[in-house]
């Protein structure tokens, strides 16, 4: 007859696991206090001040969705964002193919070329981009001298060169997902398809691209989300002509002390941010998701 363990049995267990847990609890405190105090609070000062500031209420968030150069001012991010968006997951893809293609040193010297824009600073490559594309630069230069255009196009202070300013930052956070997608697709499969009298179109666009959707789909929502917060580039090469959120935001707190008005819209950026890493992680993962 097996005898039954006393409370002082239990209790002494549970001792002994908090005492196992302790140290580890005390080596991440510091961590949460520092996240707590300069990250979470701040986050909950700006609510707040989203529907406290002038007074107490939802006026803000009515002002931001009905007002509209609040509304013209959203309607432009996610235009921004979804044009992106689609360039650069087309462009990322032609080149997460190519570098599935090689192995050994030439794709990690890809890898490299991929991961080395992130390095530099997003100011000195708007500088950059605001160089080359002004009217007198290298790229109005090379258009005019090879005959296809006859007088400069106006990149800077427009959609056009906003566009591609973003594109060229984001293109890597859109090659990585899809590269760590692909990489894992089996190549078997293509060749069954391709044995069992499949053209390479039909193999293409019935195997391998269904296979490289979680990778597609993880890169659209990465880019578009990094899409939604960029500042520095609408600034330099929009010119005060293409206002996008993070910009106006900025502009509220900073120009016109509008507190509430700005806190909301940053409120409303933040969350359609959540909402698309939600939908990332429930999906693809954050872990595959982020390359």
């Amino acid at each position: 007859m097996v005898e039954p363990k006393s409370a002082w049995t239990y209790g002494n267990g549970a001792r002994k696991a908090i005492s196992h847990t302790a140290p580890a609890w005390l080596l991440i405190l510091p961590l949460v206090v520092l996240i707590g105090a300069f990250y979470i609070a701040p986050l909950l000062r700006v609510f707040v001040l989203s529907v406290t500031e002038p007074e107490l209420g939802l006026r803000n968030f009515d002002r931001v969705l009905t007002s509209r150069g609040s509304v013209r001012v959203l309607s432009t991010t996610l235009r921004m964002c979804a044009i992106t968006t689609v360039i650069t997951v087309a462009l990322g893809f032609c080149v997460a193919l190519a570098m599935t293609r090689v192995q050994g040193m030439h794709q990690r010297l890809l890898v490299v070329a991929v991961i080395m824009p992130l390095w530099i600073s997003v100011l000195v490559r708007g500088l950059s981009w605001l160089v080359l594309l002004r009217d007198n630069g290298l790229v109005n230069g090379w258009l005019m001298s090879a005959g296809l255009v006859n007088e400069p196009v106006h990149f800077v202070n427009s959609e056009l060169g906003v566009v591609i300013g973003m594109v060229h930052y984001l293109l890597p956070f859109g090659i990585l997902p899809m590269f760590s997608v692909m990489q894992s697709i089996d190549s078997r499969l293509l060749f069954a398809s391709q044995s069992l009298g499949a053209s390479p179109a039909t193999t293409f666009l019935k195997v391998y691209l269904p296979l490289a959707l979680p990778g597609i789909f993880a890169a659209t929502i990465m880019v578009f989300v990094f899409g939604l917060g960029f500042y520095v580039t609408p600034s330099l090469l929009g010119g005060g002509r293409v206002i996008m959120l993070a910009e106006s935001v900025s502009s509220y707190v900073l120009t016109t002390a509008r507190w509430g008005l700005g806190s909301a819209q940053a409120v409303v950026l933040l969350v359609l941010t959540l909402m698309l890493i939600g939908i990332l992680s429930k999906t693809v993962g954050l872990k595959r998701g982020l390359g």
